[in-house]
């Protein structure tokens, strides 16, 4: 159990979710608008939610430790941690069992989600989500398996951006309201460009031993020095859309307080751009996705209010 708990590589999880919680509560946040439909959140589609897209990511990781592992990829030259393949903890007839479950039971989770945002109201919007539920599944196996895994030619950053941030919060606001909320592309882009950063700091960290296995990745094609750069640009640059968001929405001075997760990420940087040496990368893994995941939570209070209403029980009195 010990083994299967490392390959699903816990610390993945809350960056994961990070989307999901952002366009859900955007979907309960208050609104005056008319042309907004109201009360539309629903604890289900919020729990199957989750559901789906831990299953998402426990299946990308553990297709990621069976594809790099048959690969050879993971082997001595490697920083992180050893994988269960590569120690041997895990034989890969085991694993592919546990990829085929976990697409399995990721599939039924996804199609209860769409079965209770949808029923039998609408066919096509079923249909369209169970295809794009198919292709995130296939995607996430695709990434280091099979010949033509798309990781080691460069575009695992894509899909990282494409399903953890786009599909992610605008995805599950639209099982909610049944409607595009064009305001929340700016908080989506801002959550796919930290998860991207995630990817980009592993990449950074495996840049030679990848570039020995030839695996492709964006930092094996443009080197690490350009690597940092295109990792600034992706954290400073979501930290900006989110404050844009903050604007555009006309938030009060208490719905600011999700610039207390800029701390962490102002520290990543500054780390970041500080390191020499790749395995001391290491660490910045999971601090940058807790710090994501913290910026999820917090802009998501700041979206339903409560932090404003925290504010006037703890310190007004219930003002």
């Amino acid at each position: 159990m010990k083994h299967w708990i490392q390959a699903a590589r816990l610390r993945t999880l809350p960056l994961s979710v990070s989307g999901i919680i952002v366009g859900s509560m955007y979907a309960l946040r208050p609104t005056d608008n008319i042309d907004t439909p109201t009360e539309v959140f629903s604890w289900t589609i919020f729990g199957f939610a989750i559901l789906t897209t831990l299953g998402l990511q426990v299946l990308s990781n553990f297709a990621n430790d069976y594809g790099d592992g048959m690969k050879g990829t993971d082997n001595e030259d490697r920083v992180g941690p050893k994988r269960a393949l590569q120690s041997g903890a895990i034989s890969p007839a085991a694993m592919k069992r546990a990829i085929i479950v976990t697409s399995a039971l990721t599939l039924i989770s996804a199609m209860v989600l769409i079965y209770f945002a949808f029923a039998d109201t609408n066919i096509g919007y079923s249909l369209f989500y169970l295809v794009l539920g198919i292709l995130a599944i296939a995607s996430a196996i695709r990434y280091t398996v099979g010949n033509t895994a798309y990781g080691y030619r460069g575009f695992g950053d894509l899909f990282v951006f494409v399903f953890f941030g786009l599909v992610s919060t605008l995805g599950v606001n639209f099982l909610y309201s049944k409607q595009i909320n064009f305001d929340l592309f700016l908080p989506a882009t801002a959550i796919g460009f930290l998860s991207v950063g995630v990817l980009n700091l592993n990449n950074m960290r495996d840049e030679a031993s990848d570039r020995k296995s030839n695996k492709n990745t964006i930092v094996v094609k443009i080197g690490g020095a350009r690597a940092k750069q295109y990792h600034y640009f992706l954290i400073v640059s979501a930290m900006v859309l989110v404050v844009v968001f903050a604007i555009l929405s006309t938030y009060r001075w208490d719905q600011y307080l999700f610039l207390l997760a800029y701390i962490p990420l102002t520290k990543h940087l500054i780390a970041v751009y500080k390191n020499q040496e790749t395995k001391a990368l290491d660490p910045e893994l999971k601090k940058l996705a807790l710090s994501t995941f913290a910026l999820s939570i917090l802009l998501a209070l700041c979206m339903v209010s409560l932090i404003q209403d925290l504010i006037v029980n703890l310190f007004l009195g219930g003002r």
